[in-house]
């Protein structure tokens, strides 16, 4: 087995693929922030606002003020040269970090698709996807040993580099097709049976949506595309077939959702399934275009790491990042109640778009000393958004109570105890008591331990 495996690790191929989804996440992620920027999000989201919900143990990330703008150019700016292939590890790096930084400001932002952006540009920082058909390739230092052939080290790759990103698509889409297998997707087609109809006005598919078969047949086939769709694109047969698959099935999901750039981003990855041979043609077509010499397409060099002991490291990272993927969407197991009522291990785990969920939180105070209560105007804090995120989330609701813990406590109250009346529905059922009203929440702290104070859920959803 040791030695397989280090046959596999051993083996090259040619490297346009690599490349080409490098150029192609460069280019999606730049549009990406600049459609963030035009809309007027940067402002809205995270310079309006007074107060930010965080994620627990990143409470010191926070928006930089009108310096927000400077850290969403840095984002852009290395998402271009990512795309040219210029001081492509030093891009990558600057990237992840940033992209990770605007993330983490405000948890009201999560998004399944922002998580898959960090994770996926880390992992490529490990990868040589700036070996070939980019700016680093033209410079002396790659070009200056083969001075008397006129070609750059360029040409091959560790397969490994290729198939890592084939395996962290197809987590994503295995684990959200895995969680899409509940008695409210399947059996009682939610929350599609909620959402669709409100799509009465698209057209040539308005009144279709809204025909309960057919928001049935879109929870079964999401739920089998999800979990077929990695395999089919891996087998050379089907993989036409599956790649069709996937643009129909992203581009419908992008007129009936507002998802933003997320549909794009994976008809794009799906490429990387394709053999080199395609790969080269889209190489060979961005070289015409921009007049890049031909004579350093045509290199056939392997790609070899500078150190060895960093390349080595570099597994060792990757093979820990994996780890991770794969079990963390599990930790949901160590909880008892149901997760979608809990969230407790929803997040960061392909749960996507599984839930209607709509809630009403009316915060009341009151002086320990004085014994004087009072009720809060959650707009008198909170954005129009945040309240909506803050209403049906458990760990929202006990931030924002020890944010206005603090804040009455700032004003001059004493020993603040701060409670909840809460009601959440979830997927179409009745609205009922989400956190119990009796529960000071400035003395409760955040932890990963299990949430006691949310009341049980009073229904049953089977499955995974």
């Amino acid at each position: 087995m040791n030695k397989r495996l280090q046959t596999y690790l051993n083996s090259h191929t040619e490297a346009a693929p690599l490349a080409v989804f490098r150029m192609f996440f460069g280019i999606l992620m730049f549009v990406s922030i600049i459609r963030f920027w035009s809309y007027g999000w940067i402002d809205k989201f995270y310079i309006q606002p007074d107060f930010h919900f965080t994620f627990y143990g990143f409470s010191w990330v926070r928006p930089l003020g009108v310096w927000t703008y400077l850290l969403f150019v840095i984002c852009a700016v290395s998402a271009v040269m990512i795309a040219l292939g210029w001081k492509y590890r030093i891009a990558m790096i600057s990237f992840f970090l940033s992209f990770t930084y605007i993330e983490l400001m405000d948890k009201t932002m999560y998004l399944n698709h922002y998580y898959f952006i960090s994770i996926l540009s880390f992992l490529l920082i490990f990868l040589p996807a700036g070996h070939y058909f980019s700016l680093d390739t033209l410079s002396r230092k790659h070009i200056k040993n083969n001075s008397h052939t006129n070609t750059a080290i360029i040409g091959y790759v560790p397969r490994w580099t290729i198939d890592s990103i084939k395996l962290l698509l197809g987590i994503v889409y295995v684990y959200a097709g895995l969680a899409k297998l509940n008695s409210d997707w399947l059996v009682k087609a939610m929350p599609l049976k909620i959402w669709l109809p409100s799509k009465f006005d698209i057209p040539f598919i308005g009144d279709l949506v809204s025909q309960e078969w057919v928001q049935y047949a879109f929870s079964w086939i999401g739920a089998g595309y999800d979990l077929f769709i990695p395999f089919l694109l891996l087998w050379k047969p089907t993989r036409t077939f599956a790649f069709a698959a996937v643009v129909i099935f992203h581009i419908l999901t992008r007129v009936l959702f507002p998802i933003g750039m997320f549909p794009y981003i994976m008809i794009v990855s799906a490429l990387i399934f394709f053999d080199a041979g395609f790969h080269k043609k889209v190489v060979y077509a961005f070289a015409k275009a921009v007049k890049y010499p031909k004579v350093l397409l045509e290199a056939t060099a392997v790609w070899q790491p500078t150190s060895v002991k960093r390349y080595k490291m570099a597994l060792v990272v990757i093979t820990i990042f994996f780890c991770i993927q794969l079990l963390l969407p599990w930790r949901y197991a160590l909880y008892p109640g149901e997760l979608f009522w809990t969230e407790e291990g929803y997040r960061f785990s392909w749960r996507v778009m599984l839930m209607e969920k709509s809630g009403y939180a009316q915060f009341k105070i009151k002086d320990g000393v004085t014994g004087k209560r009072f009720y809060v105007n959650n707009a008198d804090f909170l954005t129009p958004l945040q309240e909506k995120q803050m209403s049906f989330q458990p760990d929202f609701i006990l931030e924002y109570a020890h944010y206005l813990r603090d804040h009455f406590t700032a004003q001059g109250h004493q020993n603040v105890e701060v409670y909840v009346e809460s009601y959440v529905a979830l997927n179409g059922r009745l609205s009922t008591t989400y956190i119990d009203p009796d529960v000071n929440l400035a003395r409760i702290e955040e932890s990963f331990t299990h949430k006691n104070w949310i009341k049980p859920f009073t229904d049953e959803i089977k499955g995974l």
